[in-house]
């Protein structure tokens, strides 16, 4: 009596093997990601391309006053802290700012934008949904914007909830108030100040209200926003703009370059060494120039420091014969 052996031919379900040259996430990796989105709503992604930070602003901004718990809210103390580790973080490349909130306390939205547009690292931001009152700040404080054909933006003039008095005063503290937000917002966006007032002040589109409804293309159109497109297009400008910048990193740091006698002056050059040679070109033929490695005296001819003596321990050559500001 035989018996057939039929070997299992049996697939592995999809996700069970990954090719070699592709990290797989181990579970805490990932149990930390759902923690920190639960949390702050925000993730930091390093099994890309790149490592970037994904911000997400929704609901309404919280300022000083809590809002209901029935509200969803993103508060400005959690934010603020989280773009300056960002920014202190080596290993985070860029940032991504996914926008869906309908606005929110004007400072608390002002600070957080003030702190993304003064980021050097690159910083892109995406609307969806919407973008609405100082939402619209929050979208251009980024280096690179997009939104979503299907997202609106609402450009309004500021209001105030609770006790206001009614005194001129309270009148010019509203207007500097709406002047930061214009400033703002023309300082990093491609509209006018006189459009972005003139879509502020619109009384012929809102019933309730006085303002502007923009969709995602006739806010690329109006100038608030630099591009229209999705997730996808958002990502791979942020790309871009990380590689651009690893590539201008690269460039700037050049080797000295020597010939014969001559060396060709570089950024490496201190500054007040800088200053004293070019101060001196006219005057004094004689001039010293310092670096990490070397301190080399010599002439200026044509911008090159024709050397005549080289000290290899320019520490020791400090201390003995030269201090800053000075030339022999």
């Amino acid at each position: 009596m035989s018996h057939n052996h039929k070997k299992n031919n049996r697939r592995k379900p999809v996700g069970e093997e990954l090719p070699v040259d592709q990290p797989q996430e181990q579970p805490e990796d990932l149990e930390e990601q759902t923690s920190q989105i639960i949390q702050s709503g925000s993730v930091t992604m390093t099994a890309a391309k790149h490592v970037i930070h994904c911000l997400t602003i929704v609901g309404q901004i919280e300022g000083h006053y809590i809002l209901p718990p029935q509200n969803k809210t993103t508060k400005y103390e959690h934010v603020i802290p989280q773009l300056v580790a960002i920014e202190q973080d080596p290993s985070i490349e860029g940032l991504m700012i996914i926008l869906n909130t309908v606005g929110g306390d004007v400072e608390a939205g002002l600070a957080i934008a003030e702190l993304i547009s003064g980021m050097k690292k690159p910083t892109v931001s995406l609307v969806l949904g919407g973008g609405h009152s100082i939402g619209v700040p929050l979208a251009c404080s980024a280096k690179q914007s997009f939104i979503a054909p299907s997202a609106t933006m609402t450009v309004h003039p500021v209001r105030m909830n609770g006790l206001v008095l009614g005194v001129p005063q309270t009148l010019s503290y509203f207007d500097r108030m709406q002047e930061r937000i214009v400033r703002f917002v023309t300082d990093n966006s491609g509209i006018s100040s006189k459009d972005f007032r003139r879509l502020m002040m619109n009384t012929g589109e809102l019933v309730m209200d006085v303002g502007t409804v923009l969709d995602g293309e006739k806010a690329v159109q109006a100038g608030l926003i630099d591009h229209l497109g999705g997730l996808s297009e958002a990502i791979s400008c942020l790309y871009r703009m990380i590689e651009k910048k690893e590539k201008g990193a690269k460039s700037a740091v050049r080797p000295k370059k020597w010939r014969a006698q001559t060396m060709i002056l570089h950024s490496v050059t201190p500054i007040w060494a800088m200053q004293q040679m070019m101060a001196e070109q006219s005057e004094q033929p004689t001039t010293v120039l310092l670096s990490e490695t070397a301190a080399l005296q010599g002439r200026i001819q044509n911008g090159q420091l024709l050397v005549e003596r080289s000290f290899p321990r320019p520490a020791r050559f400090l201390r003995q014969e030269l201090s800053p500001g000075k030339t022999r």
